[in-house]
């Protein structure tokens, strides 16, 4: 039998919680953006007044990060100026942390507004910075629709929060 990706099994349990999870509760952004003494936990690396960062949960890469402001709104234009400058300077000092301590040679920054532009968390603003180094898009994505993260979410965290707190405003 020829061996293909029909007939290999390709693991990648961390997404199933994904695939399974009701996709019309409550907004995970806001649930996270709450204080508590759990933000590792939540993978949150750190808070602004206005906005903070936190790990995708479901990453392209490992150091996926989302910037969000606390308040649910749907689109960049409902940025106050104040939330605007934090989120985009939340954005330019993530970029700082993850050169620093991951050593990507590039990012992608971006942001999906609306289910038609991809959006799969629609109602609450937030974009994204993804690392990025030679040779990270490989055979797995295009052969098994199926991406390949390195490095444990928790370790990861703890990378970017040690990170954030050594790296200069």
């Amino acid at each position: 039998m020829e061996n293909t990706s029909e007939n290999r099994p390709l693991w990648a349990p961390w997404r199933i919680e994904y695939v399974r999870s009701a996709k019309d509760g409550p907004c995970f952004i806001c649930q996270k953006a709450r204080p508590g003494d759990h933000d590792e936990s939540r993978h949150v690396i750190t808070r602004g007044d206005n906005c903070y960062v936190l790990l995708n949960q479901f990453p392209y890469t490992s150091g996926h990060m989302l910037i969000a402001p606390y308040r649910h709104i749907d689109d960049i234009s409902e940025l106050t100026d104040m939330e605007a400058a934090e989120v985009f300077g939340m954005i330019a000092r993530a970029q700082k942390v993850l050169r620093r301590v991951m050593q990507p040679q590039g990012f992608n920054v971006g942001c999906n507004i609306g289910r038609i532009a991809g959006a799969a968390v629609e109602g609450h603003i937030h974009i994204h910075l993804v690392p990025r180094w030679s040779g990270d898009t490989n055979f797995m994505p295009v052969l098994a629709d199926c991406q390949c993260i390195p490095e444990a979410l928790d370790a990861t965290c703890r990378l970017l929060r040690q990170g954030w707190s050594e790296t200069e405003s």
